[in-house]
């Protein structure tokens, strides 16, 4: 799942459709967000002063070792789309939030102050590469107003030990000065996707920690939205009991650092989906890892399909089996679900896919803190294009289903 989200492989999707459950696909994920990082990580070494990102293009994470580095840094000055100022335009039917009712309104925050505000949406990805190559393209209008103009996750997907901060403090330093909120989602847990096709992270649980640490040192002092790990909990079954639990500790370390270093960062755990585990199951695994004492709350639907009424549902149960303070929340991949989930089994850049609620963190909805788009629309799961790279025929099919 990433600023560059794909698909899982198929053997892992075959072993959790025979157990009878959909699941989510953050490997491509992480390949999708190396585009995005890989981008940073050449600010990173020029001091971080420049807040763009070039995503290189890459071919499938099966056969491409992960992390990817750019060939050749990213200009200083992008062109381009602006930020949005206001509200982004609507990407369709699927994208328009329902009314809330008052009873839907959001409780008041007795907890961490939420990350309320306008998204960051970065200034380099491969989308808004596209959109600036390709200004006579039919297809451009469509995919920048309802794709390019809109906040996405950036993904960290590297352990990189020593550039960490600052390609963090890159991100987050030019959101501040947007007066913006950045989405950021740290992926280098030791024993990353189970050994499939997203395998990587850290080499083990202390060279982890010190990663964590130092990706804590760039969030700066503002408003952060931090999508912790994804898969880190609800696909950890293939770790035996005592790794999943010093899994789990390291993952509440990393959360209470982040929140030590920035007191307005909001650090969501892996809830998975409404699609796979019974939500007293995730929640148990959950209130394991620490997310009801460490973070903020959950976040469900990463690289996913499933429509938004069904993942505050799910949400809302888990949170509600998992305890915790009362300011605990929700955040939800919208990205592509707007048509629902697609047939069981079908997973690789499906068709009949849609565009969902655009970034927000203004829903509306009790107990959901933020839609946000963490699998980047349009990024290949590996079927309409190479894993993880930009594919303007599938971004144009979501924004026009």
């Amino acid at each position: 799942m990433s600023g560059v989200p794909d698909r899982r492989r198929e053997e892992r999707n075959g072993r959790r459709l025979a157990a009878g459950r959909g699941v989510m696909t953050t490997a491509a994920s992480a390949v999708v967000a190396l585009g995005a990082v890989a981008g940073l990580m050449s600010a990173a070494d020029r001091g971080g002063e420049d807040d763009t990102a070039r995503p290189e293009v890459r071919s499938s994470p099966v056969t491409v070792p992960l992390p990817a580095r750019p060939s050749h840094p990213p200009p200083a000055e992008p062109s381009g789309p602006a930020e949005p100022s206001g509200p982004p335009p609507s990407p369709g039917r699927s994208a328009a939030p329902a009314p809330a009712s008052p009873a839907s309104r959001p409780a008041p925050r007795t907890g961490p102050e939420a990350a309320a505000g306008p998204l960051h949406r970065h200034p380099r990805s491969q989308v808004l590469d596209w959109v600036r190559k390709h200004r006579d393209d039919p297809r451009r209008p469509l995919i920048e107003s309802r794709i390019a103009a809109h906040p996405a996750a950036v993904w960290f997907p590297e352990h990189d030990p020593g550039r960490i901060a600052g390609e963090v403090r890159a991100v987050t330093a030019g959101a501040a000065a947007a007066g913006r909120v950045p989405v950021l989602v740290p992926y280098a847990i030791p024993d990353r996707d189970c050994g499939g096709a997203s395998q990587g992270g850290a080499p083990d649980l202390a060279a982890y920690d010190a990663w964590t640490g130092e990706f804590a040192a760039g969030l700066g002092d503002g408003p952060v939205i931090v999508i912790l790990e994804p898969d880190s909990i609800a696909l950890s079954g293939c770790l035996s009991d005592g790794v999943r639990a010093a899994r789990y500790a390291s993952l509440a370390r990393a959360a209470r650092t982040m929140k030590a270093a920035n007191p307005r960062a909001r650090v969501y755990f892996d809830a998975g989906h409404s699609g796979w585990h019974p939500a007293a199951r995730q929640a148990a695994e959950l209130r394991a890892a620490g997310a009801a004492t460490s973070g903020d709350g959950i976040f469900t639907n990463v690289s996913n399909f499933h429509r938004t009424g069904d993942e505050v549902r799910y949400a809302r149960r888990v949170l509600e089996a998992l305890g915790g303070p009362p300011g605990l929340g929700a955040v939800i991949d919208t990205s592509r679900n707007g048509n629902g989930a697609p047939e069981q089994g079908a997973w690789c850049d499906p068709p009949g896919r849609a565009l969902g609620r655009t970034p927000t963190t203004g829903t509306g909805e009790a107990r959901i803190d933020a839609y946000l788009w963490v699998k980047l629309p349009g990024e290949s799961d590996g079927c309409r294009g190479a894993a993880g790279t930009f594919t303007p025929d599938y971004a144009y099919e979501l924004a026009t289903g």
